[in-house]
C-alpha cells in the first residue's frame, strides 16, 4: 500500500531534474511512509533532455515511475496525466523546477493527515521572483476572490505543493488541459465544501530559465474564471 504518491511536473526542468528527484527521495527515505515518486516529464521538443533524465532516474530507484509522452496539452494536461497514475492514499502535486522547496512536501503531507483535513497546500508568504509574477498572483487572487467570495480563506489559489486524499480527488472533475488547473481543483474542493488548509512557505527566484507565465496567462485566467462561474456555474 503506497501511503504518498509525489507527482513532480517536470516540464523542461533537464538537468536539474536530476538534483530535486534525488533531494526528494533522500528526505523521504528519512520517513518510513511509503511512498511514490511520479515524474511527468512530457515534451514539445526533440531537443528536451527532460524524458531521457526522467528515466534514468526511473531506472535508478524502485519508488520513482516516469511519464514521458508528447505533449497534448499545457500544465493541466501533465498534472492530470500524473495525478490519475498516482497510486497512493495521498496525492501531491509540486512543480520540479525547484522553486518550491522540496521540504514543503512533508510538510503539507503531516498537516494532512494529522489535521485530518481533505486538501491542504501552500501560501507564498515569501517570494523572490519578479515583480510581474507578484503583481499578476496578486491580480489573479484578487478576481478569484471576486467571483468565489466564498474562498477569502484561501490566501494563494495557485500555489503548490497541493496535497488531497485519495477520497477527495475522486470527487473532483478536472477537465482543464492549462494553467487554470490549479484554480479548477480550489473551485470543485469549494463546491463540495472539502476541508482545507494552507501553510507558509517560501518561493525563491528561477535562476536557469525564464518564466513560462506570459501576458497571455493573464488572459487564460480571465477567460477561465469566466468561463467557469458563469458557463459552468461552479
Amino acid at each position: 500500500m503506497v501511503d504518498l504518491s509525489i507527482v513532480v511536473l517536470a516540464y523542461r526542468s533537464e538537468e536539474y531534474l536530476k538534483d530535486f528527484a534525488l533531494q526528494i527521495v533522500g528526505e523521504l527515505s528519512k520517513e518510513t511512509l511509503q511512498y511514490e515518486l511520479i515524474i511527468v516529464a512530457n515534451y514539445d521538443s526533440l531537443k528536451d533532455k527532460t524524458p531521457q533524465i526522467a528515466e534514468e532516474i526511473a531506472r535508478q530507484y524502485q519508488q520513482v515511475r516516469c511519464l514521458t509522452k508528447e505533449k497534448q496539452g499545457k500544465m493541466g494536461w501533465d498534472m492530470r496525466m500524473g495525478l490519475d497514475a498516482c497510486k497512493g492514499n495521498v496525492l501531491l502535486v509540486i512543480d520540479g523546477d525547484g522553486q518550491m522547496p522540496s521540504s514543503d512536501i512533508m510538510n503539507v503531507y503531516q498537516a494532512l493527515v494529522h489535521g485530518k483535513y481533505d486538501l491542504v497546500k501552500t501560501f507564498r508568504a515569501i517570494r523572490m521572483d519578479g515583480w510581474w509574477r507578484r503583481v499578476m498572483s496578486k491580480g489573479y487572487n484578487r478576481l478569484f476572490h471576486m467571483f468565489y467570495p466564498m474562498a477569502k480563506g484561501i490566501q494563494d489559489v495557485n500555489s503548490k505543493p497541493k496535497a488531497l486524499t485519495r477520497e477527495a480527488y475522486n470527487r473532483l472533475e478536472l477537465t482543464s488541459n492549462d494553467w487554470f488547473t490549479d484554480s479548477e481543483i480550489m473551485i470543485q474542493a469549494l463546491a463540495h465544501k472539502m476541508r482545507m488548509c494552507e501553510i507558509s512557505t517560501t518561493f525563491y527566484k528561477n535562476e536557469r530559465r525564464a518564466s513560462f507565465v506570459k501576458v497571455s496567462t493573464a488572459f487564460e485566467f480571465l477567460f477561465n474564471l469566466l468561463h467557469y462561474r458563469f458557463i459552468k456555474k461552479c
